[in-house]
Order: structure tokens, then sequence, then C-alpha cells
């Protein structure tokens, strides 16, 4: 069992077991067994990646009295990372399959890889982009476009 904590300073145990995958599928109404479709929301909406934590956590939030509302205003940057983390290993040992687990853990591998990449190329572009000249040709078009807007039919009188 993994753990996070949160930045109120909670630490919380991420349990993966039927139970807890259960009450994600009953309250978000998706399926954490799907790992194609499931995992790359994780990586990439940390909304989402919360209330599933939450989720997984929620007993242990009930006992501590903190509420849904608390919990994600204590989840962001840190936190939000050692909680996904916490929970991708939980789920890649989860399954009883040592052939599925080795498949989640080659999707969360290239997963990885491809944001990466794309990270680097967006790094690379901003990088290398004219930004100034870029922003201006840009308002230069925007401007062009308001003052060639046709006339309010309000204010043409109808014949």
């Amino acid at each position: 069992m993994r753990t996070f904590t949160d930045g109120a300073g909670r630490t919380w145990s991420v349990a993966v077991n039927v139970d807890a995958l259960q009450r994600v599928r009953d309250v978000l109404k998706c399926d954490p067994l799907d790992v194609e479709q499931f995992v790359p929301r994780i990586i990439d909406d940390p909304i989402f990646l919360c209330d599933v934590v939450y989720c997984i956590c929620k007993p242990q939030a009930e006992t501590a009295n903190v509420s849904d509302v608390e919990f994600r205003r204590a989840m962001g940057g840190d936190s939000l990372l050692q909680a996904q983390t916490a929970f991708l290993e939980e789920l890649a040992d989860f399954f009883p399959s040592l052939a599925k687990r080795k498949a989640v853990r080659l999707v969360l591998q290239k997963y990885a890889e491809l944001q990466e990449k794309v990270a680097s190329l967006v790094e690379l572009k901003l990088q290398t982009a004219d930004l100034p000249a870029d922003f201006e040709k840009a308002l230069a078009g925007a401007g062009e476009s308001f003052t060639n807007l046709p006339e309010s039919s309000v204010s043409t009188p109808v014949p």
C-alpha cells in the first residue's frame, strides 16, 4: 500500500482493491479496469485524478471527518503527483495476472514517454518562436476583423 501527503499535511493510504475500484465505478461512472481509457485521463486530468483518489480514500476521509471539498482544497502540485504515482503503481499491482501487470506497467511507461516527448516539443517550439512578432501578427488580424463587420440591421432603415 502506497501513501501520499496532501497540502494540509495529512497522509493518505492508497489501497487499490475490489471495494475501492467498485466505489470509483459507482461514483464516477467509469471503468478503472479499462486501462487504455482510464490511465490517460488519470494522467491528463488532475480534477479527475483527485476524484478517483478521493473515492479510493473515502473511508479514511470519513473517519478523519474530511469532506470531499476539504480533500480537493488540499490537492495540488506535489500532492497530486504523489497521489497519481501511488494510485497508478497500486493499480498496476492490483491485477492477479503477471501478464496483465506487465501490460499495465508498459502502458504507464509508454504514456509517460509520450508526455515527455510532447513537453519537449512544446518547449522547443516556445524557445524558437518569435512570440512578439507572432502576437503582433495575430493582433493585427484581429483588429481588421472587427472593423470589417457589416452594419447592424438595427441602424439600417427598412425600405
